[in-house]
């Protein structure tokens, strides 16, 4: 019996999402690839590894026991990896990262820089990615490292499995047409009557906006649903409603239009970048020392 890792992969894929389709996302084959695979993978083994349930396809007792196995031998693997770029100290290594929107603008640009230039034997791919589903691209090997947010105020469990490095505390302001609020801090009570442009409750963020509304006695009437912090600024530019824009994201405000209001309760959310517990080498400590560095120089000039 010859077992190949990338059909082991596969099969973890398979498992995980529950079907051939959107396995076949999460590893960019087509369908028809995965499921040949498979097929290939059962002739290796000899016996059916999976079986159709409904919609779903589930592992059979053979493909649960390949399932345990493929773990231990692809987390075997990616620590041969991570020896390997030990030993060739760091020659020609590529990192991947997953980023979101407001990291990738507000704070990318300087960590690439800067390693680049103490680092220049280290290559930085980055790749957005949705927070909520970093964790596991970080898991199943898509991704080296991975930019994450938790809103202390409102917690949410990580991917198992992850080792987790806070970068830095980003603030949260209220975003309002200029003139629509008065000057000033305000308290988030005051927006109950307000019409809001957050995303919805599919994503962490649209989540943590509407518990924070909650904790300050009322439900957000969000009035249009968008991801984009950009689109939602230039909702907000156009006095469709407001919203709450971070530090980083200010790299997004139009040119005017716009004014930051502090909230009397401080909101804020933390940056913190992650990587699998068991993966971890030299380039990725440099890429964390140059993020370590970016954000001194973005505090600094906070201050000025």
């Amino acid at each position: 019996m010859e077992l190949r890792l990338h059909r082991l992969r596969i099969l973890r894929e398979v498992a995980h999402h529950g079907g051939v389709n959107a396995a076949a996302l999460a590893t960019h084959y087509s369908p028809s690839a995965v499921s040949q695979q498979m097929a290939a993978l059962e002739r290796d083994v000899g016996a059916p590894v999976l079986e159709r349930r409904g919609r779903h396809v589930v592992l059979t007792e053979v493909g649960q026991v390949l399932l345990h196995h493929a773990e231990i031998l692809l987390a075997a693997e990616r620590d041969a990896r991570s020896a390997v770029e030990h030993v060739r100290d760091l020659v020609a290594v590529e990192l991947t990262v997953g980023v979101f929107s407001t990291v990738a603008a507000g704070l990318v640009p300087q960590v690439v820089t800067d390693l680049g230039r103490r680092r220049p034997e280290i290559r930085v791919r980055t790749r957005e990615t949705d927070p909520d589903e970093a964790g596991m691209q970080l898991a199943h090997g898509h991704l080296d490292l991975a930019f994450l947010i938790d809103y202390p105020d409102a917690t949410e469990p990580w991917t198992a499995g992850l080792a987790l490095v806070p970068v830095m505390d980003d603030r949260l302001h209220v975003a309002a047409a200029t003139g629509q609020l008065a000057p000033g801090t305000i308290r988030l009570a005051d927006l109950a009557d307000h019409d809001w442009i957050i995303s919805g409750p599919q994503s962490y963020y649209g989540r943590a906006v509407r518990a924070a509304c909650r904790d300050a006695g009322f439900e957000v009437r969000t009035t249009h649903e968008v991801d984009g912090q950009a689109t939602a600024l230039a909702m907000v530019a156009a006095g469709l409603g407001v919203t709450l824009v971070s530090d980083l994201g200010r790299t997004f405000l139009p040119g005017d239009g716009i004014t930051l209001h502090r909230v009397s309760r401080p909101l804020r959310r933390r940056i913190l970048l992650a990587r699998h517990e068991r993966a971890d080498s030299p380039a990725m400590q440099a890429f964390l020392s140059s993020t370590a560095r970016a954000v001194a120089a973005l505090e600094l000039a906070d201050q000025d």
